[in-house]
């Protein structure tokens, strides 16, 4: 139903008006109610809806489309249909209890088309959406390793692993894998796995209990629990004391569990939400940790064994100490060096084997392989030459046991600079999450709504249906609305809107917001994953998985970037040792205290370890990800890196009028009345027709109506009898037994009304005035034109001018008639409008301009504007406010201002030049340090790299990379949208 009620929300701001045949809505598929019946009961009548794809043989264009369409919107119980004649489908959203896919099919059949339904894509219940947080992955190959992995499990439908928030995001049939196979299959991949969500545990709740000692008790509570309307499962953890639960919020909450849990225990048992970190971030930390505890081991031992290599030489006394022989040629120093290097190659590099072994297993090679390679070649060349010296009189070496050592340290050091920088890219989403408070007030209300308790909770225990308590300065606890009392509400924070809210009763509230001035008691509607602040947080995360096309680059080079470094540094090493071995270079050359093998295997070492494949694979999402937070700040919602990519590449947008250019709620600008009648007796008339009705424009009507009223709250209209809604034309009733006709022209001739000049003069006048005419008639005889305006947006105009600057193109395509279309477009600035367009033709007028060569966004309400929002290639959804689910927009912007457009494609620009600059310095950092690494400087400049050196730089070249893009935190929008609010602060 919330589906359903978000469809007619669209319908409301349907851009027809009076004048236009294809203004009203109608639903003639949809059962008819009697008045008074509750939401609740009209949900039970309908039922839950359903989802059926169709395959469609023989349409050929628009018009058999049209036809298709009309054909199965005719059927009761048909809540959507959209065609698709490119691909030959058929998507329908419909109500079983009314119609079933059979009678669809041959619905279609009988417009003279050949239909068949696509099985495997009609439920949405076959797919979920699982979460796994991926632990052991350290550059994009182990990343596409995973997403291979997963691919190739039966029943998955799409895998996205990010490197950079170490997440997978997996749609599945349950019916075909579970998720515990899921994590297997990462599990076999060589990674640790860790669910997250499987898309089952919507409404879970964990709770702590203390008191219980004995089997039989915990028996009797999970009896108890199970007994409970609306619990589906009970998990108990006896060792952990833990209790999970599974249950349907609107039979239930946590705070039943806890009072039917103390109650079995008289008091001795105490329940509470179990205590437990906040996933991401505790893996954060836990990470963070891990590479620092690591560093800092690796750093005690590999100190002292580069002070015995590079430091103690110089220094006489303590030279000879180290130099002091103890079997044959083997001295002290290379002994405690040997000691104290094998801990840091082994234990604390094991995770470098491990991670090789894993990628390895897969055919696939990973930064761990070049590290592990590396740091082997440099220690067991040490080992052999400390073997050498100890068996030998005559023998003399130089192990480097530093080279190893130092090489593990510093990359150690450069993966903990790494998580820490990568724990700042998502900021974003902690503050988001931050947003809800802990505690709320729970206020006790009696049937008469007195209140008669309150008392402080836990913001976890809020349960749906609940009476809040918020007062001036508190965050509100969840979404909901206002029962009583009045304030004005902070909402920057969810929405990006810098003013303050009023609120009184029956306005929504969204969690998380701040109520500033007045105390308000509110009703909760939506608690838990099911709040806006919960879909704001999923939305963002969902996005930060998405890869951008421009990551396609550094997949490619990552299959084939370790194994091609891995030939170059032994073309490397045997291409030294042989000029060495041939005397192609002086042997002045070679320093002192190394022979030309062990020259050219420094240098063979430092290619190896110098490339750096994390870069190129953290250059993107990291970027992503801060972009997409930032935006989520800014009140732009953008869905993943395709989006963002696409959208710095625009060059026309494409606007729909009706809530994008215009404010998109009609009101009353005029009233003339031509018959002798009292303006409040007309008025009575009129909105008692339009009362019964759902069309905008009838609303605004009624508001107005309610003026003339001594009580606008709860005005009591005369009984319309034999009310019909005329589709596209109006409405009629018998009221105080006297034919009333409300609508525009066609239906007043239709019905046989004349309409005397003076009113077709107010009509025209109207539609100059970018108004909408509508005529009124009573008994029979024209009684009156009442004009209605929606007012255009105050920042309209300057933010089609701001775009012109911009060097984009800038077009109305609207469903409205072309009088008013022109009207507003003439208004704003832009030269070209396409009116009285419906759905399926804006998106076709989108599909020519893209054909023109133009990157096409569109900007509409998200609903009405779906065909078109889908063919552009960015959709942005506008004033979406708190229904951000929606599905055919790249990008919800969470506020009605226009100029969130400007924003979002602003920063696109700056996310994408980031990007571009990522991937500029990490391929340019590979280009030239492999080659310095080679030794090319050194026949020239005596230049060399040791290993050592070559490890800090890749491990700084990653870290570098995480760094330019956190350097996104300090976007600022354009100044000039900034005069643009203050402006309409002023205006207001």
């Amino acid at each position: 139903m919330a589906a359903a009620k978000i469809l007619t929300l669209a319908c409301f701001r349907n851009e027809g008006s009076r004048t236009d045949l294809s203004a009203r809505p109608h639903y003639p598929s949809m059962p008819k109610y009697p008045k008074g019946v509750s939401t609740k009961e009209k949900e039970k009548i309908e039922g839950s809806e359903s989802k059926a794809l169709f395959s469609v043989i023989g349409m050929t264009c628009s018009a058999c489309a049209g036809s298709v369409e009309k054909a199965i919107k005719r059927l009761s119980g048909i809540r959507e249909a959209v065609v698709d004649v490119l691909n030959n489908r058929v998507q329908v959203i419909f109500y079983p209890s009314f119609v079933n896919e059979e009678k669809i099919r041959e619905t279609i059949e009988d417009v003279g088309f050949e239909a068949a339904l696509i099985q495997d894509e009609i439920s949405e219940g076959s797919n979920q959406v699982c979460r796994v947080r991926i632990k052991g992955m350290t550059c994009t190959t182990c990343a596409n390793s995973v997403e291979t992995s997963l691919l190739g499990v039966q029943g998955v439908r799409k895998a996205q692993v990010a490197l950079a928030t170490e997440e997978a995001e997996i749609h599945y049939d349950p019916n075909l894998v579970s998720y515990n196979e899921l994590l297997k299959a990462v599990d076999d991949s060589g990674f640790e796995a860790v669910l997250i969500s499987s898309g089952e545990d919507i409404s879970k709740v964990q709770l702590k209990v203390n008191g219980i000692s004995l089997d039989d008790s915990w028996e009797t509570v999970q009896c108890s629990l199970e007994a409970l309307p609306g619990v589906q499962t009970v998990d108990i953890d006896q060792i952990l004391q833990k209790i999970s639960l599974s249950y349907k919020p609107d039979m239930t909450g946590p705070r039943n569990f806890i009072e039917v849990i103390e109650s079995i225990g008289l008091g001795h048992f105490k329940a509470m939400i179990y205590p437990e970190e906040r996933g991401r971030d505790f893996h954060k930390r836990e990470q963070v940790e891990e590479y620092y505890r690591s560093f800092l081991w690796s750093l005690i031992f590999t100190t002292p064994v580069f002070l015995t290599s590079m430091v103690f030489m110089y220094i006489p006394g303590v030279k000879h100490v180290f130099d002091t022989k103890i079997v044959k040629m083997l001295t002290v120093g290379e002994l405690v060096r040997w000691v104290l290097a094998t801990p840091v190659q082994f234990i604390i590099g094991w995770r470098f084997y491990y991670g090789s072994y894993k990628a390895l297993r897969h055919g696939s090679a990973n930064m761990d392989v070049l590290i592990a390679l590396g740091t082997n070649a440099a220690y067991f060349y040490s080992v052999y030459i400390v073997l050498r010296a100890a068996t030998s009189k005559t023998f003399e070496g130089t192990d480097f046991f530093e080279t190893s050592s130092m090489l593990i340290c510093f990359v150690l050091l450069g993966k903990y600079l790494e998580v820490l920088a990568k724990g700042k890219t998502s900021a974003a989403i902690a503050k988001l999450m931050d947003l809800a408070p802990e505690t709320a007030t729970l206020l006790t209300v009696d049937t008469d709504g007195n209140v008669i308790n309150e008392k402080d909770i836990d913001g976890r225990l809020i349960q749906k249906n609940d009476v809040l308590k918020v007062i001036p300065g508190a965050k509100v606890a969840c979404d909901g609305f206002v029962i009583w009392g009045q304030t004005y509400v902070n909402e920057s924070m969810i929405t990006g809107e810098s003013r303050p809210v009023p609120k009184r009763k029956g306005d929504t509230v969204i969690g998380g917001t701040v109520n500033q001035n007045g105390v308000l008691h509110i009703k909760a509607t939506r608690v838990g994953s099911a709040s806006a602040l919960s879909q704001i947080v999923r939305l963002v995360e969902s996005a930060q998985m998405a890869k951008a096309p421009v990551q396609k680059l550094a997949d490619r080079i990552s299959k084939f970037f370790v194994p091609l470094v891995i030939i170059l540094s032994i073309s490397t090493w045997l291409a030294w040792f042989l000029a060495g071995k041939f005397n192609s270079y002086p042997k002045s050359w070679i320093p002192s205290s190394m022979d030309s093998f062990q020259l050219a295997l420094q240098f063979g070492i430092s290619v190896m370890v110098i490339a750096c494949p994390c870069a190129l694979g953290l250059a993107t999402p990291t970027a992503v990800m801060v972009g997409t937070g930032i935006g989520a700040t800014q009140g732009v919602l953008i869905k993943g890196g395709q989006a963002l990519e696409t959208a710095h590449k625009v060059n026309c947008i494409v606007f729909d009028k009706t809530g994008t250019l215009t404010e998109g709620k009609p009101v009353v600008v005029s009233t003339r009345i031509l018959t002798q009648m009292v303006l409040q007796e007309f008025y009575e008339l009129v909105a008692a027709a339009e009362i019964n009705s759902e069309h905008p424009l009838a609303k605004a009507v009624v508001e107005y109506a309610k003026k003339f009223g001594e009580d606008e709250e709860n005005h009591i209209w005369p009984e319309a009898k034999d009310f019909v809604a005329i589709t596209g034309h109006g409405v009629k009733a018998i009221i105080r037994n006297k034919e009333i006709l409300v609508g525009n022209k066609s239906l007043m001739l239709d019905q046989g009304i004349v309409i005397p000049i003076e009113a077709e003069e107010l009509l025209a006048e109207a539609e100059d005035m970018a108004q909408t005419g509508i005529l009124v008639s009573i008994g029979g005889t024209m009684a009156g034109v009442i004009a209605i305006s929606d007012p255009l947006k105050p920042s309209a105009r300057d933010v089609i001018s701001i775009l012109k600057s911009m060097n984009i193109k800038s077009i109305v395509v609207t469903g409205d008639n072309k009088g008013t279309a022109n009207s507003i477009a003439k208004q704003v600035g832009i030269e070209t409008v396409i009116a009285e367009a419906k759905p399926e033709q804006k998106a076709e007028k989108v599909k020519e301009l893209q054909a023109e060569g133009y990157i096409v966004a569109m900007v509409g309400d998200g609903i009405n504007d779906s065909p078109a929002l889908v063919a552009a290639d960015v959709g942005m959804a506008i004033g979406a406010g708190t229904d951000i689910a929606i599905e055919a927009a790249d990008i919800v912007l969470m506020k009605s201002n226009l100029e969130d457009v400007i924003t979002a494609i602003d920063l696109s620009r700056k996310t994408f030049s980031r990007i571009r600059w990522n991937y500029i310095w990490a391929l340019g950092y590979n280009v030239l340090g492999i080659p310095i690494a080679a030794g090319a400087l050194f026949p020239s400049l005596r230049f060399r790299l040791p290993p050592w050196i070559a490890g800090a730089a890749m491990a700084a070249s990653s870290v570098s990379v995480v760094c330019w893009s956190l350097l996104l935190k300090n976007y600022k929008r354009p100044k000039k949208l900034d005069t643009l609010e203050v402006r309409e602060i002023r205006v207001e």
